[in-house]
């Protein structure tokens, strides 16, 4: 038997990040709580908080935000796409709950790193070797995948590099 029987839609809110854009919020057949920890142990975590519980992850457009007893996903562009992404986030969490033995509970809180964290231990010459205008600008696409470390030619030479591009990679 399925964990989840379902994420109903209940209502939409506008989407502050895009305005062509809307939120999906949902209401799950039961309390997320005893699924939350494993969730929160996902690749693509952004902040774990126990306390309230509370898992938000990323997704190629937004986030996902699922707390006991509600779910919200961001960037959605119509009620129909939002119906489809609460039925494939139902399917996830059932597949996650499946697989809980293989898995580790987080129990501790955590977040993920945030641009700057990233930015401070990068060069910050604004060199564009790595074809973006600014570290910053290069900081943002490490976290959202879009670049490699590699990219960065100062992140190669010397011990001081080195010891740069392994924090980094532990960030991510």
């Amino acid at each position: 038997m399925a964990f989840l029987a379902s994420i109903e839609f209940e209502r939409t809110q506008p989407c502050l990040a895009n305005p062509e854009r809307m939120i999906i919020v949902g209401r799950p057949s039961r309390e997320l709580t005893p699924v939350l920890p494993y969730l929160a142990g996902l690749p693509n975590l952004l902040a774990w908080n126990p306390s309230l519980p509370s898992v938000t992850l990323r997704r190629a457009e937004g986030f996902i935000t699922l707390t006991n007893l509600e779910v919200l996903i961001t960037q959605v562009e119509d009620i129909d796409e939002g119906v489809r992404l609460l039925t494939v986030l139902a399917d996830a969490i059932n597949a996650t709950w499946d697989r809980r033995e293989e898995l580790v509970a987080m129990q501790a809180r955590r977040q993920a790193p945030r641009p700057l964290d990233v930015w401070y231990v990068l060069p910050q010459t604004n060199c564009r070797a790595c074809g973006l205008p600014t570290c910053m600008a290069f900081a943002f696409a490490l976290l959202q995948h879009t670049a490699a470390i590699a990219a960065c030619p100062a992140l190669g030479e010397g011990e001081a590099s080195l010891a740069a591009r392994s924090t980094i990679e532990s960030m991510l």
